[in-house]
């Protein structure tokens, strides 16, 4: 059923006429109650992310003090409390806005990724750092585009796909008009380069036409064409090849191009079961790059060992088992937009956290994605954090204890 036409049987179907402007404006603020009308944020779900915000706190000071004794570590550690109270920030004002504002806004929201995205590859726009250019200066703040887009591109597909269910069937309004918006906005982010983002992308909005009902074998078709354009991409960038095939034996070239996975398994080796105490890390200092960032989950493996890793994904499977539940209870409800967009949340986070797992261990190439909710760095951190609100967006509208308008 089209979400924007489910109806819930309560005395509000008066006011869902009402513009959207006067209903996200009684939404609005951080400072007010959650209950405005009658929903709260899911417990379970707010000590989840809690938990995982918490970890991520604690794991980046201690990956970062060794730097304090160059007079930057205390400044990241803090820096990294900012963005996480910015993150809870973003969290609780989109979890305020009713999820049909975020359905209206989808088009809008496409468009300014997709302006973003080509704003970074302008000269005097983009900032390269590493030989990639992925963040915009803005005043002497960076953001990276990438992160906006998979906001962007989790509304507009929730929104399309919702749209478009009678007719998902048909390949070209299935599969071809979905390609036309996902491929040049991959092709934007390969342009920078960032594969991982656009991996992360295209296989969010592959999971989200699954459970909206695309027909298989057109699902099939369309990775297939994709694992050939991935291979053809590959091998025409010799720098891009090395990176996707060093991984498999990063001890071959162990001070150049494998040296941040043979770094990271060495931390992994030396945590064993209960790790070296936290704070007593080796690899952090100076070894292993990018401690705080990409490699995070490898000062978690050193200083805590495989209880402490378990643990981490114990939570991002908590994480996935509660968002699927609020989006069968939206589903259960009528209210498919909110189902497809909290599948959508969860499937991006859950996908993000697997692939920087994997890159810590050695089972993927090194993409330059980030441990959702746990590495340091300001554009993730807020926009996963305003994605999450997302998912408490739907919980709300969906809560059993009271009937909720459709969205």
């Amino acid at each position: 059923m089209n979400g924007a036409g489910a109806a819930f049987p309560d005395s509000t179907a008066r006011r869902e006429r009402e513009p959207v402007v006067r209903d996200a404006a009684r939404y609005a603020g951080l400072a007010g109650r959650f209950a405005a009308d009658g929903g709260r944020l899911d417990g379970p779900l707010l000590a989840v992310v809690l938990l995982l915000l918490g970890f991520s706190l604690v794991m980046v000071f201690s990956a970062t003090v060794v730097e304090g004794f160059g007079g930057e570590g205390s400044g990241r550690a803090l820096k990294h409390a900012l963005f996480i109270v910015l993150g809870l920030a973003a969290m609780l004002a989109v979890a305020r806005v009713p999820p049909t504002a975020w359905r209206r806004l989808s088009k809008p929201l496409m468009l300014l990724g997709i302006g973003a995205l080509a704003l970074v590859l302008l000269p005097g726009f983009g900032h390269e750092v590493n030989g990639s250019t992925r963040w915009l200066d803005l005043g002497g703040l960076r953001a990276q585009p990438s992160e906006l887009m998979k906001f962007a591109m989790v509304v507009y597909m929730a929104d399309y796909l919702v749209r478009r269910h009678e007719q998902l069937a048909n390949f070209r309004l299935g599969v071809v008009n979905v390609a036309l918006v996902v491929g040049p906005v991959g092709a934007l982010l390969l342009l920078e380069p960032d594969l991982g983002a656009a991996v992360l992308i295209v296989a969010t909005v592959a999971a989200m036409m699954y459970v909206s009902g695309v027909r298989y074998v057109h699902m099939l078709s369309c990775a297939l064409v994709a694992a050939l354009a991935f291979a053809v991409l590959a091998a025409a960038s010799p720098e891009r090849m090395e990176r996707l095939t060093s991984f498999q034996d990063p001890w071959a070239d162990a001070w150049n191009s494998g040296f941040q996975l043979s770094q990271a398994l060495i931390a992994f080796g030396r945590g064993e079961w209960f790790g070296l105490g936290l704070g007593q890390s080796i690899q952090k200092m100076f070894y292993l790059p990018h401690a705080a960032n990409d490699f995070l989950a490898a000062v978690v493996a050193e200083e805590l060992g495989f209880i402490g890793i378990a643990a981490l994904l114990g939570l991002y499977l908590a994480f996935v088992v509660r968002g699927f539940g609020i989006a069968a209870r939206a589903s259960r409800a009528g209210c498919e937009f909110c189902a497809r967009l909290a599948h959508g949340v969860v499937v991006l986070v859950a996908l993000q956290a697997i692939i920087n797992l994997g890159v810590n261990m050695g089972v993927l190439p090194t993409t330059g994605l980030t441990l959702p909710l746990m590495s340091y760095g300001g554009s993730s951190m807020v926009v996963t954090c305003a994605l999450v609100g997302l998912v408490f967006a739907v919980a709300r509208r969906t809560a059993p204890r009271g009937a909720r308008r459709p969205a």
